[in-house]
């Protein structure tokens, strides 16, 4: 959440406020966003994967559909795309990680994850985030596949040409 702050609104503030909760770079305040059950939440996506993220402290166990994460994704590769983010933050067995995906396939599954993990991170502890934006993990990959078009086979190619 970003909020714009002056003298005035430094001056209202109540000194007995966590003050560690925020961050302020210029004249912009990153804000600790966590509910009542100590947990971070942020959504994340990657082409039609939609990713519901829940990360809180714990032993480092990730269970993704109700599934562990080994078994949910089988291939190496996408593990390490899921552990990008904690492993930039230093924080691999720090905390629990609960996901909730649907759409698309285990490649964009797997992105969708990773996004929703980087922001889940930003909203549990604001500091993360040179870290994170450094690293590309809080940009949305906008690509997405590309429509068929009338009169070609797919969306670039054409049907063969036959000149006789």
């Amino acid at each position: 959440m970003v909020v714009e702050i002056n003298e005035e609104i430094l001056e209202a503030v109540d000194h007995e406020t966590q003050v560690e909760d925020i961050e302020i770079a210029g004249s912009v305040v990153y804000e600790k966003k966590i509910d009542n059950l100590g947990r971070a939440y942020a959504t994340g996506k990657r082409k039609n994967a939609v990713a519901r993220v829940w990360i809180k402290p714990g032993n480092g166990q990730v269970s993704i559909n109700g599934k562990k994460f080994e078994v949910f994704f089988a291939r190496p590769v996408l593990r390490m795309i899921v552990q990008q983010p904690l492993n930039a933050t230093d924080n691999k067995d720090k905390f629990d990680i609960t996901c909730t995906v649907s759409g698309g396939g285990l490649s964009g599954q797997a992105g969708a994850i990773r996004h929703g993990i980087s922001k889940a991170l930003l909203n549990y502890d604001p500091q993360n985030r040179t870290v994170l934006k450094s690293g590309g993990f809080l940009t949305r990959d906008s690509r997405v596949v590309e429509r068929k078009k009338y009169g070609r086979a797919k969306a670039r190619k054409s049907f063969q040409f036959s000149k006789r």
